[in-house]
């Protein structure tokens, strides 16, 4: 074999590997094997310069640097969508499309909008010849050698195209930015704000050395100029072709029909947005028809033809007016920041956690500061940075108290905590409201209608000092209370009245033992079956059950030999709070004992907490996260980022049947309670 074929069939090799590793996420062969045909093409490289070509993946190492990136003027050019952020916006959009072609109904491809940079691609004879950023969507810069170190960008297409211009995003996948970020924090260096400016920063290095360090990624989203081949009739065909043409394409796009196949769409693709492996923000809609596309033309700098929805914003600066200390059900203070009333992540925010004093030093927060709030889906508003370029000249730092802000008690902080603790125990209002909310929670004893307003009337009124004092209280005196009619009084005894049947499991967690959050006190009830024997349990006992560490089995200990902890336990048993008990059984006596499951996506069948309630009950413990030590991973429909992980790892990767039918000769084994 002459070494140009021999060349030539390791470059083949090389780039259906990337692609396998990189694109389809299915490697086939191990990384040492890689590095191997890796290392053989640099040293026939290396031997024979003369044989070197632009489609050579040993030119994604980087290259020589640059001195100044060129400019590239677009042939065609790349325009900016406009902007939809409300339904009442999607449907004028829809409406517009609808007169103007004179149809009752359009079909629509929907996509991703990723959080990233815009490029455009350029193959001639099915080679990536030239690569290029947006710019000002007429000029762009020349970044052709850095896009080379892009691994799922192919440098040879799988047929020959004339020419072909791929338009798409260079972006960071999440856990790329994070290690990324852990190396510079490890190198002393300034840690970048988000995956789109890692990205962003990464590509435009003049030294394409430095992108190759950086695992940047990219997704197509379009064709411009197209030659040697016949082109689909239908955007959504496009990217089919694209894909088939060894192109990275998104797999979470989708035909819809008419306004509300598009909010159907957002918001599917919303509810599984904190799952992507990748940062989007919104949802594009195209339609489908090029030859529509061409008849509804462009406006300014936009296609009439597409609209991008976006999400509303996560991240937004406002004024840090004050801060506060609250005060939790374990006596945690914690630094809340009052701030002007920004729009962040879809709701208004006038408060943030600071977490705690420590953060505030290190992020170095001031009263009257112009702080950054983030918010991502759910998740509590947090003060993420100060925006030191715009801090005024009257700051003032903060001094956490010395004393409870609510019941004056002594302010205590362990050498090796960073939260400061009230000591004053359930004689603090506040950690008295805050156990009481606690207990009455959904995954606790699950007492509906028993809320934050309401609890506070009941302990400022002396009604309930302790969880017990709930399944005392009479109708008159809870009609009394403010806002409470007969009817809802009513309601709301029930409530405490259905409570009172429950499981050991929910009763442990409901009495708030530090460090003991659900899964621990599922554990505790499976391994203990009865809670006099978790209450004669010493520490090293408690050492035994499944996950239990010294820190929670002393925790455990000490929130047991408090007297009026056991005093408070008994009453509540006295008024009849109870739970089914069974013999004391290990762990590694039940089906799925030592094995960890991961729970992703959406079930048909039975809810994901259901779904966790039957493993756990079999000895399985359900983790939140993907790792080696895995052992089954049940996937639902829209699953995300841990499915993509899963794979990666080679985990066993059950769907909703193959998940059933595990289940069903185990049905016999009953819940721990």
């Amino acid at each position: 074999m002459s070494v140009a074929t021999r060349i030539a069939r390791l470059r083949a090799q090389i780039e259906q590997h990337n692609h396998r590793y990189y694109v389809l996420d299915d490697p086939n062969i191990s990384d040492a094997e890689y590095d191997q045909l890796f290392r053989e093409l640099q040293a026939l490289e290396a031997q024979h310069p003369e044989l070197i070509t632009p489609d050579t993946p040993t030119l994604r190492v980087g290259g020589t640097p640059l001195k100044i990136f060129r400019e590239v003027q677009h042939r065609t050019p790349m325009l900016s969508l406009n902007n939809a952020f409300s339904e009442a916006e999607v449907r004028a959009f829809d409406a517009r499309i609808r007169e103007a072609l004179g149809v009752d109904e359009v079909e629509y491809a929907v996509e991703l909008k990723f959080d990233g940079l815009a490029v455009t691609l350029t193959y001639l004879d099915g080679v990536f010849v030239q690569g290029a950023t947006r710019g000002d969507g007429s000029v762009g810069e020349d970044v052709t050698e850095n896009l080379r170190t892009v691994r799922d960008i192919p440098l040879r297409l799988n047929e020959p195209v004339a020419e072909l211009e791929v338009r798409g995003e260079v972006l960071m996948f999440n856990r790329d930015f994070e290690l990324l970020n852990e190396a510079q924090r490890a190198r002393g260096e300034k840690e970048f704000v988000n995956p789109r400016n890692a990205a962003a920063g990464s590509l435009r290095q003049l030294d394409s050395r430095i992108t190759a360090a950086r695992r940047l990624s990219f997704f197509a989203y379009g064709m411009g100029r197209c030659a040697g081949i016949e082109l689909p009739g239908e955007h959504h065909s496009q990217m089919a072709l694209l894909q088939r043409l060894g192109v990275a394409v998104a797999h979470q796009r989708r035909l819809v029909r008419g306004a509300s196949g598009l909010l159907d769409y957002f918001a599917d693709i919303g509810r599984i947005r904190a799952e992507l492996p990748f940062a989007i923000d919104g949802v594009v809609y195209k339609v489908n028809d090029t030859a529509l596309q061409q008849q509804l033309g462009y406006v300014s700098r936009a296609p009439r033809f597409a609209i991008a929805h976006k999400f509303p914003a996560e991240e937004a600066s406002t004024t840090l007016l004050a801060i506060e200390i609250q005060v939790g059900r374990t006596g945690a203070l914690t630094p809340v920041a009052r701030l002007a009333p920004v729009f962040v992540g879809g709701v208004t925010v006038t408060n943030a956690t600071l977490h705690n004093e420590d953060e505030i030093r290190r992020k170095d927060v001031r009263i009257n500061d112009v702080v950054v709030v983030r918010r991502a889906g759910d998740v509590i508003p947090e003060v993420a940075r100060v925006v030191l370029e715009h801090r005024p000249a009257d700051t003032r730092a903060f001094v956490m108290p010395s004393v409870c802000p609510v019941c004056g008690s002594h302010v205590a902080k362990a050498e090796d905590e960073a939260v400061s603790r009230c000591t004053g125990g359930l004689f603090c209002p506040a950690q008295r409201k805050q156990a009481l909310l606690h207990f009455a929670g959904r995954r606790a004893m699950n007492i509906d209608g028993l809320g934050d307003k309401l609890v506070e009337q009941l302990v400022d009124a002396n009604l309930v000092r302790t969880p017990a004092d709930l399944y005392r209280l009479g109708l008159l005196a809870v009609i009394e209370l403010e806002r409470m009619g007969e009817k809802s009084a009513v309601n709301l005894l029930a409530a405490i009245e259905h409570s009172k049947q429950t499981t050991l499991a929910r009763f442990i967690f409901a009495l708030g033992i530090r460090n003991v959050g659900e899964t621990t006190a599922k554990d505790l009830a499976q391994h203990y079956g009865s809670l006099d024997k978790l209450l004669a349990a010493d520490e090293a006992d408690l050492l035994q059950v499944r996950d239990v560490g010294p820190v929670v089995a002393h925790s455990i200990r000490d929130f047991l030999q408090e007297m009026h902890n056991r005093e408070v336990i008994e009453q509540l048993r006295a008024c009849g709070v109870a739970w089914q008990e069974h013999e004391m059984r290990v762990a590694t006596g039940l089906p799925l004992s030592g094995k960890t499951f991961v729970l992703t996506g959406t079930l048909s069948s039975l809810s994901r907490d259901a779904a966790k309630e039957k493993l756990e009950a079999l000895g399985a413990k359900v983790s939140g996260s993907v790792s080696k030590k895995t052992d089954y991973v049940l996937a639902g429909t829209e699953a995300g980022s841990k499915l993509d992980k899963a794979r990666e790892l080679g985990v066993t990767i059950l769907d909703e049947a193959q998940f059933m039918a595990l289940l069903a000769p185990l049905a016999d084994f009953q819940s721990a309670g």
